[in-house]
């Protein structure tokens, strides 16, 4: 027997049987569920109603995630996935859907921020930076900020500087190298695992959540 989406088969509201008055069509068919895991790129292609297409992610290892207040989009890699509203046992085994809250990368945020900012993202970030420079290890950073600015270019950035405070709980989070997101695509549907960087009410919200799974 085949998967299908047809409501044939269930009661009516009043909780009297329909009768069966024909079989399944080819049209109310369903098909098996991705299970998107974590792990190097592999994706399947399904041929759909009307010859078009679906990429069905078996395995994905990175995506391309938004950071919204900052109005900036990076490509970066997705480490685990840390909470599930549906199911915790999609997070035991890393599984990708849309809604899932996962654990990225946060260096190619930080490396924009600090190009775009001309400062540290975090005290952290601040700290390390200083210990490569004084070990001689970072030459080619050290270099970069060194090099003579333009006056013009001097006043844009200290323009930029007015408006660069991040969120504490972000701070702490590229202190560590890994930013909480979600995934806002369909990985089984489009095969990519996109999404947004979690912040201000949103991420206190599921911060909340994953400390009281901690707790049981």
């Amino acid at each position: 027997m085949g998967i299908s989406r047809s409501s044939a088969h269930k009661r009516r509201a009043t909780g009297g049987h329909r009768p069966a008055y024909r079989k399944k069509r080819k049209f109310e068919l369903g098909r098996q569920a991705a299970s998107t895991k974590l792990g190097p790129k592999r994706i399947h292609t399904v041929r759909t109603r009307g010859g078009n297409e679906k990429f069905r992610a078996l395995r994905l290892d990175s995506g391309n995630y938004a950071w919204g207040s900052e109005h900036v989009t990076r490509k970066t890699r997705v480490i685990s996935v840390v909470y599930n509203a549906s199911n915790n046992e999609l997070v035991r085994t890393n599984t990708l859907v849309k809604g899932a809250i996962v654990q990225v990368d946060a260096t190619p945020f930080r490396q924009w921020y600090e190009g775009h900012y001309c400062q540290p993202v975090s005290k952290k970030t601040a700290a390390r930076a200083a210990a490569a420079a004084a070990a001689g290890t970072d030459g080619a950073a050290a270099e970069e900020k060194d090099k003579p600015k333009s006056k013009h270019c001097t006043r844009k950035v200290e323009e930029r500087k007015k408006d660069s405070k991040i969120d504490p709980l972000l701070e702490t989070q590229f202190g560590a190298g890994r930013l909480y997101a979600v995934i806002s695509s369909r990985p089984g549907q489009v095969g990519r695992a996109d999404g947004y960087i979690l912040e201000g009410k949103e991420l206190e919200f599921y911060i909340r959540k994953l400390r009281a799974g901690k707790h049981k």
